[in-house]
C-alpha cells in the first residue's frame, strides 16, 4: 500500500506548496486517517495524544473549505471558529495557520482573556475569516453584540477534554449553539471521557471517530522514570537534571510552588522561567518566547501548561510535583516525544509518595523504572547527558532579606532583631542589617551617658521637647528620668535607617565615650531652663 500524500488526500494544490514551504511535505497518521472525511464536509471526531498531529488536522481542511468558496468579510461575523482551552494553545494554533491562511487571502484573529479587548473588538469590526479563541472573552464579545456566529460554517473544538475539565462546557455549549446547525464541526481531544461525549451528542451530526495515537497508547520512543528520594534531597536533584543541556519541562501542582521552585533554580545557576495562572498575559508571553527561543532552557509550569505549549524538542519532562490524575500525567508526560522524537519523563517521588505515585502510572498505562537515589548518583548523568552549565543569579540586593519568621505574638523576628540591637551582624560587623542594629546599641550608650551628665534626662528628649513635659512634670528630675528612657527607646525604633550611623562614628565623642548625637544634648538643656523658669 502506497504512502498517502497530501495531495493524495484531497488538498488544494495552494495548500500544498504552502506546507512544503514550511516544510511539512508527509502528513501524520490522524491527519492520513480525518482528512478524506473532513475535506468532504463531515463531522469528525479525532482522537489522539499531544504531538500526534491533531492541529494540522483539523487546520488544513478548515483552510481548504474557506479558499474553496471566498465570501466577503462582514463586520463581527467570522466564517470559522476554533476554540481552544488557553491562551498559550490559542497562540500556537495562530501561529500555525497564519502561514498558510496569507498566501489564500484568508485574515486570522485570536481572541482571549487577561489583555485589552479594544484591539480584539476592532479586528472583529473590520471582519476577519477565521476567529482562534478561548472560550470566557469569546462569550463576553457575544454578549456584547461585537460577536455574531451566524456566519461560521466550520466550527473546531481542540483539547475538547481539558475544556471540560476547565469547567468551560456550559460557555462551549452556548457558543456552539449560536453556530448555524448546517455548519461542519471537528472535535478533536486526547481523551474522550463523559464530558466530551456530551458536545458529541448534543452538537455533531453522524460523526466519522478515527483513534490514532490514544492518550492511553505507549510511546516507544519515550521512556519513564520514577526516582525515589528523600525531600531535602528534591531541589539537588532538580538542579543536577535541569543544568543539562537542552530544554526541560518541569511541573508542580500549584502556582505558589512554580514561582517558589522557579526562584530556587535560578538562584542556583539554572536560567528557568515559569508559566502559571496567576501571570499576566505580557509575562506569561515573554517567558514562553524564552523559553521557545533558548534563553531560558527550563520552564516551570503547572497542569494549565500541559495543554498550551507546543515546544520542539523538550527533551525532558519532570513531574517535580506528582499530579493527582493520571490523565494529566499522560498531558504533561505528551509535552515530550512528540511528532517521533525521542523523550524522557521523570517523577520524582518521597516515601509518603510511594503507593500515589503506584496508582497513578498503573492508571496511566505506564511501568516505569524506579531507582533510589540522591544527589551525585550516575542515572541522573544518563538520563540527562552533558555537561552541566550554570548562570550567575543577580546578586540580591543589600537589605535585610531574611525569611521573616513569625513568632507567638505575631511580631516578625527581624522587627525583634531591630529593637533589640542583636541581629546577625552583631554591632555594624560589616553587614548592612549589623551596622544598623550597631547604631540602636550606640544610640542606647549615648542614653545612658546623657542621663549621667544632664541630671538623669535622656538626650533623646530633646526631640519631644523637654520644656513641655517640663511643664507638665513640674520640673522634676525624677519624673523625668523615667519617662526619659521610655521616650529614648521610642525615638530609637521610630528612626529611619539610613546614614545616621555613618554620621554618629564621625562626629565628637561624649565624656562617656559614646558618640554624641548633634542637638541632642543642647536641646535637651535649653528646654530643662525654660521649663524650669515657667516652673518658678
Amino acid at each position: 500500500m502506497s504512502t498517502p500524500t497530501f495531495t493524495t488526500l484531497g488538498l488544494p494544490e495552494s495548500l500544498v506548496d504552502a506546507l512544503a514551504a514550511q516544510g511539512v511535505t508527509s502528513p501524520f497518521p490522524i491527519q492520513a486517517a480525518t482528512l478524506p472525511h473532513s475535506l468532504a464536509g463531515r463531522d469528525v471526531l479525532g482522537r489522539g495524544r499531544t504531538g500526534s498531529g491533531k492541529t494540522y488536522g483539523f487546520v488544513l481542511p478548515l483552510l481548504a473549505r474557506l479558499a474553496a468558496g471566498p465570501a466577503r468579510r462582514r463586520s463581527g461575523r467570522p466564517r470559522a471558529l476554533i476554540l481552544a482551552p488557553t491562551r498559550e494553545l490559542v497562540t500556537q494554533i495562530e501561529s500555525s495557520i497564519l502561514p498558510l491562511a496569507k498566501p489564500l487571502g484568508l485574515k486570522v484573529t485570536t481572541i482571549f482573556g487577561g489583555v485589552s479587548p479594544n484591539p480584539q473588538l476592532n479586528r472583529l469590526r473590520d471582519g476577519v475569516d477565521i476567529v482562534v479563541a478561548c472560550p470566557g472573552r469569546l462569550a463576553d464579545h457575544m454578549r456584547s453584540g461585537a460577536a455574531n456566529l451566524d456566519a461560521v460554517e466550520i466550527t473546531v473544538l481542540d483539547e475538547a477534554d481539558h475544556m471540560a475539565d476547565l469547567g468551560f462546557l456550559p460557555e462551549v455549549r452556548r457558543i456552539m449553539a449560536a453556530t448555524p446547525e448546517r455548519g461542519q464541526r471537528l472535535l478533536f481531544s486526547a481523551t474522550l471521557d463523559a464530558g466530551v461525549d456530551v458536545l458529541v451528542k448534543r452538537f455533531m451530526n453522524n460523526p466519522v471517530t478515527h483513534s490514532v495515537d490514544s492518550a492511553r497508547s505507549p510511546v516507544s520512543t519515550m521512556t519513564h522514570h520514577v526516582l525515589h528520594l528523600e525531600e531535602i534531597h528534591r531541589l539537588p536533584v532538580l538542579v543536577d537534571l535541569t543544568a543539562a543541556p537542552g530544554r526541560t519541562l518541569v511541573f508542580t501542582r500549584t502556582k505558589h510552588r512554580a514561582k517558589q521552585l522557579t526562584r530556587k533554580l535560578v538562584a542556583s545557576g539554572v536560567p528557568a522561567v515559569e508559566l502559571h495562572g496567576n501571570l499576566g498575559q505580557t509575562a506569561r508571553t515573554r517567558n514562553l518566547e524564552a523559553f521557545s527561543s533558548g534563553a531560558a532552557k527550563t520552564l516551570v509550569a503547572t497542569d494549565i501548561a500541559a495543554r498550551g505549549i507546543h515546544v520542539d524538542d523538550i527533551a525532558l519532562v519532570i513531574h517535580a510535583d506528582p499530579p493527582v490524575e493520571h490523565k494529566a500525567y499522560l498531558h504533561r508526560s505528551g509535552r515530550t516525544a512528540r511528532a517521533g522524537a525521542s523523550g524522557t519523563v521523570v517523577t520524582l517521588m518521597t516515601d509518603e509518595q510511594v503507593a500515589d505515585v503506584r496508582d497513578l502510572t498503573r492508571k496511566a498505562g505506564i511501568k516505569p523504572t524506579t531507582t533510589q537515589l540522591g544527589p551525585g548518583h550516575p542515572l541522573l548523568s544518563a538520563l540527562a547527558p552533558g555537561e552541566r552549565s550554570f548562570t550567575p543569579s543577580s546578586p540580591r540586593p543589600s537589605a535585610d532579606t531574611r525569611p521573616r519568621k513569625v513568632t507567638a505574638n505575631g511580631e516578625g523576628a527581624r522587627d525583634q532583631d531591630r529593637r533589640s540591637g542583636r541581629g546577625n551582624g552583631g554591632r555594624g560587623q560589616g553587614a548592612p542589617g549589623g551596622a544598623r542594629r550597631g547604631a540602636a546599641d550606640r544610640r542606647s550608650r549615648q542614653s545612658q551617658s546623657d542621663e549621667n551628665r544632664g541630671g538623669g534626662a535622656s538626650a533623646g528628649q530633646g526631640r519631644r521637647s523637654a520644656g513641655a513635659t517640663g511643664r507638665r512634670k513640674g520640673g522634676s528630675g525624677k519624673s523625668l528620668e523615667s519617662r526619659g528612657g521610655q521616650v529614648h527607646r521610642g525615638a530609637a525604633d521610630s528612626q529611619p535607617r539610613r546614614s545616621g550611623a555613618a554620621k554618629s562614628e564621625s562626629g565628637p565623642k561624649s565624656s562617656g565615650g559614646a558618640p554624641a548625637r548633634r542637638g541632642g544634648a543642647a536641646a535637651f538643656s535649653a528646654g530643662t531652663r525654660a521649663g524650669a523658669r515657667r516652673s518658678r
